[in-house]
């Protein structure tokens, strides 16, 4: 089973996101970033997040951390949501008033040369970290699946 198809639930995601259960629970409630596998119905049920919501929750968290408000951060998230996968060198920047997907240089200097980047966030490093965690996370549980398979 792919780790697409089996999600990730709330236990690992706070793990792999660094993340309270209180700001994951808010963000779910609050639609910033909800999970796509499975939403929470009723008591005793999970959420189960997807890979791409990870990276969401960890642009989120690092943007939060580096002072960026909670609205610009919706705007931030909005943006991903037309990202499959970043291409290298995928740079989300604000101007203040909008958020961009830029993979150029020369698009990046332009919005930065008067002072205009507001933030600024590298999501193909963030894809890159987050691959690098979680397949740590997940390969003892591959390896066990797999030899009982075979």
């Amino acid at each position: 089973m792919s780790e697409e198809a089996h999600g990730f639930g709330v236990p690992e995601v706070l793990k792999i996101v660094k993340v309270s259960y209180r700001q994951l629970d808010y963000w779910a409630r609050t639609e910033l970033v909800r999970p796509s596998l499975k939403e929470a119905e009723g008591s005793g049920s999970q959420r189960l997040y997807s890979f791409q919501d990870l990276l969401k929750l960890r642009v989120v968290k690092s943007l939060l951390d580096a002072g960026v408000s909670l609205q610009k951060i919706r705007i931030a998230v909005d943006t991903l949501e037309v990202l499959k996968q970043p291409a290298t060198g995928t740079t989300l920047i604000s101007d203040g008033k909008h958020v961009y997907a830029e993979d150029s240089p020369d698009a990046l200097l332009d919005l930065l040369k008067d002072g205009q980047g507001v933030f600024a966030i590298a999501v193909d490093r963030v894809w890159t970290d987050l691959e690098k965690k979680v397949g740590k996370r997940r390969s003892p549980a591959r390896t066990t699946a797999q030899a009982k398979g075979a």
